[in-house]
């Protein structure tokens, strides 16, 4: 039996430990202590942070591993280009994961590798935080380089906010400089792909459903397929290529956000890895594969094939998510049913009883909802049905949003 060493084991590596178990492979968790599904789920688990990487390496050593993955996260893509190099395993490289993972160096990839982004700079301190954005112009975008999740970023239309901003970033950050970033005009989509052998083999684009705060805009949602014309298409593919091939990034999967303005294409940052907020099971649904699967068939080197298995259907996903702090006091099971008998995917993340928390970035979901429809009203429609089955302190999630 084949072992797979998945790191994380929050609600986002969950389907990626179901896929495993499904595969028939044996499956080694690693993941920090806490509250995470994904333990009960796994063969075997290790209670290591998934940063660390001579832990994570003596584990996937003494488990004689075939590979290694995650989904849904950054944090651990530099580990696992540590333990790939050192085992001569099927992912990504050490120096691949590194720029990858450090949104400033990234952005330096880019500009070498004639990659369309964003004008940027590199800020140790607040002052050179202002004078990046004197230089750049407002209003600008002010970033952690090691995050994902929207956590840590902050639009910043005016000089009074650099100072929230740029404190804001470095907090929780392991690195001592933040990235000041032109903030792009047009529309931003998500866009996830395969490489194989340095070249993109599976390239998803997708609409991106966003809220918008004065200061944030966090991912919402998704939903295929991309509707954009062939011409910014094709271009889509040409600037992931490039962006590929400037970060090295070689057997993984890829993520991306991207700006669409007019014709022009620019990739705002990627990543080593698939993409969380449901896409990986608007990829299945639309394309009719597993794609979890897939992305474990990568990482133990096997070769794909991505022919879809039927003409794609649209499919949109959109995050749960509390506008309060509280608890969760009611939940309509029944109504909950009545939705999935419909054939949509209503996921709660908490049972009743369980706190939880307005929502400021990716990671203060408290479940999803999964749908074939074909307009973003349609989706919301759904959405809002499974609010009115969720009360928080004695109101429903629909009565919170509405207030």
């Amino acid at each position: 039996m084949k072992k797979i060493l998945i790191l994380g084991a929050s609600v986002y590596q969950v389907p990626l430990i179901l896929a495993a178990k499904r595969m028939g492979l044996y499956t080694i968790v690693a993941s920090i202590p806490g509250e995470y599904p994904g333990f009960a789920l796994a063969d075997k688990v290790y209670d290591i942070n998934t940063v660390d990487k001579e832990a994570i390496l003596q584990v996937a050593l003494d488990e004689k591993i075939d590979g290694i993955c995650t989904t849904g996260t950054d944090v651990a893509v530099a580990t696992i280009g540590y333990v790939c190099e050192r085992m001569g395993l099927a992912g990504v490289s050490e120096s691949a994961a590194v720029r990858a993972t450090d949104k400033a160096v990234m952005k330096e990839c880019f500009l070498e590798g004639g990659v369309s982004a964003a004008d940027f700079r590199k800020a140790y301190t607040l002052e050179e935080v202002r004078i990046a954005a004197q230089e750049i112009g407002f209003p600008v975008v002010v970033k952690r380089v090691d995050s994902s999740g929207s956590r840590g970023i902050a639009i910043v239309k005016e000089p009074a906010g650099l100072g929230d901003a740029f404190a804001d970033a470095l907090k929780k950050s392991r690195k001592d400089y933040v990235l000041v970033e032109e903030k792009l005009s047009g529309v931003e989509i998500g866009v996830d792909g395969v490489v194989q052998g340095g070249k993109l083999v599976f390239l998803a684009p997708h609409e991106k459903f966003l809220y918008r705060g004065a200061r944030i805009m966090i991912p919402a949602g998704h939903g295929f397929p991309y509707r954009g014309t062939q011409a910014v298409q094709k271009e889509i593919a040409v600037q992931m290529q490039r962006a590929v091939d400037a970060l090295g990034l070689d057997h993984c999967s890829v993520n991306a956000d991207v700006f669409v303005d007019g014709d022009k294409v620019s990739i705002i940052e990627i990543g080593g890895r698939t993409g969380a907020t449901c896409i990986p099971e608007l990829i299945s649904m639309y394309y009719g594969f597993d794609f979890y699967e897939k992305i474990l068939q990568n990482a133990l080197g096997i070769r794909l094939d991505f022919t879809p298995v039927r003409p794609g259907v649209s499919c949109m996903a959109k995050l749960l998510m509390s506008p309060v702090d509280g608890r969760i006091t009611q939940i309509d099971d029944r109504g909950l049913e009545e939705i999935r008998r419909k054939g949509i995917v209503a996921e709660l993340d908490y049972q009743q009883g369980h706190a939880v928390e307005a929502m400021i970035n990716g990671t203060t979901r408290i479940g999803h909802v999964v749908a074939r429809a074909d307009s973003v009203e349609k989706l919301d429609e759904i959405v809002n049905c499974v609010y009115r089955c969720i009360w928080v302190d004695g109101k429903t999630l629909e009565e919170l949003w509405r207030e």
